[in-house]
């Protein structure tokens, strides 16, 4: 399958004859040589409990066109008797490894019933590979090495969905949320105090070992991406964006590279749907523009990069807050001032869900990996866009 750099939708993971489905993309760009991998859970039905593995395709770009290759399943990406979920890769630019974090959970055991005995059936596993998915490692179980303490308040946990990044300074930074058991009576959780919470995980040491930073206790947040925002005086902070039931999106911004994060709060500007759904978010260096900033301090030019960053954030999702339809593109130039989010451009009318983004900064361009269809669970197709098409198509840009 070939598509031209920057093109129209075209369907990577479709519904197939035999029922089967794929659902949660998860997208990572690498420059050179220039490779999109794209990778979705594979389901025999749209029901989280009826996962089976995951698949993956890799595009690779020769003379402006996108060559995909055959989806293929990430086969040591697995555990006996369980389901595998949440792929959500990064890709360490150093030593040109690409890990694929993931769960994997007991067969027929729901979030739900977790949640409510308190009883984690979710296993927090990786594979890496140093050919870009051709050849993976074997499996690697990080559950207690990453939670420590803390595995034994956790009614379930999870990665992603989407894609983890790595900061300038080398740290590789995997967005996850677990379930937390605030309150047990007689040595039994209170559902009601089993309150989600998002953090990171993360490594100093080229994935030899990881992490867990401290979880955003402010509210209620599940599914969360994170990008890495760069100050004016050249400092850097990592966004966060995560999901919630509360009809907004919650954001946090962390000072220590998602040790822990603070000033956590609704975006007015970024609706939910009812139970939420998870979305994207990614930053873009206008290069240029800070460049020339630099130099001259202008006013025409502190307006393209915005005040306090030289980063732009970008971000997907549906656009409806009723239900998931209507996915769209956001972009805020000014990431550190609030009501800077200006209006979405839709990029696909009618049932969408979940998305993931990668940027392309050598080529100024966005690829997007989102569930659509007749309903949000039909099929997974990929677009990319320029920057400057996105900039003309964003209303108030």
């Amino acid at each position: 399958m070939d598509t031209p750099s920057t093109s129209g939708a075209v369907t990577l993971f479709g519904k197939e004859d035999n029922g089967f489905v794929h659902r949660i993309p998860a997208l990572l760009y690498i420059q050179q040589p220039p490779t999109f991998l794209a990778f979705a859970e594979k389901r025999s039905s749209p029901r989280d409990q009826d996962a089976l593995f995951i698949v993956m395709r890799r595009g690779v770009e020769q003379n402006g066109v996108l060559h995909w290759e055959n989806e293929r399943v990430v086969a040591n990406a697995k555990m006996p008797g369980c389901r595998t979920m949440n792929p959500c890769p990064v890709y360490d630019e150093k030593t040109k490894t690409l890990f694929l974090f993931f769960i994997c959970v007991r067969r027929n055991v729901s979030e739900m019933h977790q949640i409510l005995t308190g009883r984690n059936a979710a296993r927090l596993c990786c594979v890496t590979s140093n050919d870009l998915g051709t050849n993976w490692s074997l499996l690697k179980e990080l559950t207690e090495e990453i939670l420590g303490e803390d595995l034994r308040n956790c009614a379930t946990l999870a990665v992603g969905p989407g894609h983890g990044i790595q900061a300038p300074s080398g740290r590789l930074i995997v967005p996850a949320y677990l379930y937390y058991i605030h309150c047990r009576m007689c040595c039994l959780p209170i559902p009601f105090w089993t309150k989600p919470h998002s953090f990171t995980i993360y490594s100093d040491d080229q994935g030899s070992s990881w992490h867990k930073g401290d979880m955003l206790w402010g509210q209620k947040t599940v599914e969360c991406e994170m990008a890495e925002v760069v100050c004016r005086n050249g400092s850097h902070l990592l966004y966060c964006s995560a999901r919630t039931g509360k009809h907004f999106r919650v954001e946090a911004v962390s000072q220590n590279q998602g040790m822990a994060f603070a000033n956590s709060h609704y975006c007015q500007e970024l609706c939910e749907p009812p139970h939420g759904c998870q979305g994207s978010v990614v930053c873009y260096e206008p290069l240029e523009e800070a460049e020339e900033l630099e130099k001259t301090g202008s006013e025409a030019n502190q307006s393209l990069t915005g005040e306090g960053t030289t980063s732009w954030l970008i971000y997907s999702h549906p656009t409806s807050s009723t239900r998931r339809v209507d996915l769209g593109i956001y972009v805020n130039k000014s990431p550190l001032e609030p009501n800077s989010w200006t209006q979405p451009w839709i990029i696909c009318r009618g049932p969408s869900g979940y998305s993931d983004l990668a940027v392309c900064q050598d080529t100024h361009a966005v690829g997007c990996l989102y569930e659509c269809g007749l309903n949000a669970c039909e099929k997974i197709d990929f677009r990319r866009f320029s920057i400057q098409e996105l900039m003309d198509k964003v209303p108030s840009a």
